[in-house]
């Protein structure tokens, strides 16, 4: 009967993933129309090993696992969709194209305005795991009991990063 309920439970806290990531997205979308305005700059943390994460096989040598970027000075072709975003970057002035899944986002901080969200990392495709449409006996239904804490949600307190 437990797993009939795990079934029937609203997954607010993919809802909550998910809705968050759009904060990261419309952030990006406005440095794209606007550039960064004042002081703002971004700190994005991603997970290299992430499916459909495409970066120099050197930057994923040199950073296993977690790469953190920064989006301040110089970046160019910064773009963005519901699925993913790509930027190109200058290292040791060689400029490389990356491409980051939303999904593969662990962190995103604008430290000018003490202002940060982290996250869980979600599968490979975002909409799939909100889609209300999918068979409960689908891809989904070994989520709670697979112990991957990496599809599990965690509450943040965003007063953490307010001015007071």
């Amino acid at each position: 009967m437990d797993e009939d309920k795990d079934e029937n439970t609203l997954r607010y806290d993919k809802m909550v993933e998910y809705a968050l990531r759009g904060v990261v997205k419309q952030a990006v979308e406005e440095v794209m129309e606007d550039g960064l305005l004042g002081d703002h700059h971004f700190y994005i943390t991603f997970l290299t090993d992430h499916p459909g994460v495409k970066i120099p096989d050197y930057l994923r040598d040199r950073y296993p696992g977690e790469m953190t970027i920064v989006l301040q000075f110089q970046f160019y072709d910064l773009d963005v969709n519901d699925e993913r975003m790509q930027v190109t970057l200058s290292f040791n002035n060689v400029p490389e194209k990356l491409e980051i899944p939303l999904a593969a986002i662990t962190i995103f901080a604008d430290p000018s305005v003490n202002f940060a969200l982290q996250f869980q990392p979600l599968g490979d495709d975002l909409e799939t795991d909100l889609d209300p449409d999918d068979d409960p006996n689908g891809g989904g239904s070994d989520e709670s009991d697979s112990g991957d804490e990496s599809k599990k949600g965690e509450v943040i307190s965003l007063d953490n990063f307010r001015k007071k």
